[in-house]
């Protein structure tokens, strides 16, 4: 894969677009960030979003629906679930909800770990878990495809992935998306190199029967601050190679916010991205873990 530098230098040729904050109403003293797009569901449209304090990380998954263009209220009386950065895709017509659970590290109460938590949503008070994915993987994405199958992305990091790598594997039903079977998920031909990292937020079926992945490509500077890009690449007939990819927004293009620290500033987080019949797409993202915005760029899967 082309590193950030030169991802940055392609994209800043022709980048010209300009973020507006999404206004998430009815949260108190609490930020809203890493959103997903808007979705369709039980007849109204919904955003799903990470509700937290500003100088902690335990987060909850809070629903708001639409009232007005970029407006959305929080959904009184649901179930809330103890997540970050949501996610939502639809398998066999049902709702699959995802998110990543934080809690106490089994061997050391007082670090963390994590893993992605999926949950079939039968209404906006049930939720039924489906799986605990496995410690320390984030970025744990599914998508059904056109014939009933199962794309799973995976994320591992450590020894298999470094900082972070993309692996996939296909699976006949979700009954067949077990630990062990992400965890032997092949990685990617063409995956991050270096000291960079990434991973795939949300799996596009293009038109031409290939899929294409909105996700984040990611560095640290000299300093040990994050810089976090929006990013977009497709994926080779057999699943197994990144290909055509490319930064598709940065934090520059976004609207001023604070961050929820310094060291992250340069952050953009990708939620989702409705794609247009203009050639546009609207991505939603999160900006500095504190803000959620949303930018119209180029459908970067326009030619397919």
């Amino acid at each position: 894969m082309k590193q950030i530098q030169t991802l940055l230098k392609e994209y800043r040729e022709t980048a010209t677009a300009n973020g507006t904050k999404i206004h998430l109403n009815g949260v108190v003293e609490k930020d809203v960030y890493n959103i997903t797009a808007p979705f369709k569901w039980l007849g109204k449209e919904f955003i799903a979003g990470r509700v937290e304090s500003r100088d902690s990380e335990l987060a909850e998954v809070h629903f708001f629906e639409k009232t007005a263009e970029d407006n959305y209220q929080i959904v009184e009386n649901t179930t809330v679930l103890a997540l970050q950065d949501p996610f939502v895709t639809f398998v066999q017509g049902e709702l699959i909800l995802g998110g990543v659970e934080v809690f106490e590290k089994e061997t050391d109460s007082t670090k963390l770990d994590w893993r992605t938590n999926l949950y079939r949503a039968k209404s906006l008070t049930q939720f039924e878990k489906i799986l605990a994915g496995p410690i320390g993987m984030k970025d744990l994405r599914i998508k059904e495809l056109v014939d009933g199958r199962i794309l799973v992305l995976t994320r591992p990091q450590g020894e298999k992935g470094g900082r972070g790598k993309i692996g996939a594997t296909v699976i006949d039903s979700l009954d067949e998306l077990t630990i062990e079977k992400i965890a032997a998920a092949p990685l990617l031909n063409r995956n991050f190199s270096g000291d960079e990292w990434g991973g795939g937020n949300e799996i596009h079926l293009l038109v031409d029967g290939k899929v294409g992945v909105l996700g984040h490509i990611a560095c640290f500077d000299e300093a040990g601050d994050r810089h976090y890009y929006s990013f977009s690449f497709q994926l080779n007939d057999d699943f197994t190679q990144i290909e055509q990819e490319k930064i598709i927004a940065e934090r520059a293009n976004f609207a001023p916010s604070e961050p929820k620290r310094p060291d992250l500033a340069d952050v953009v987080f990708s939620g989702g991205l409705i794609r247009r019949a203009d050639g546009y797409a609207e991505l939603y993202a999160g900006i500095g873990d504190s803000d959620a915005q949303k930018i119209i760029i180029q459908d970067p899967f326009k030619n397919n």
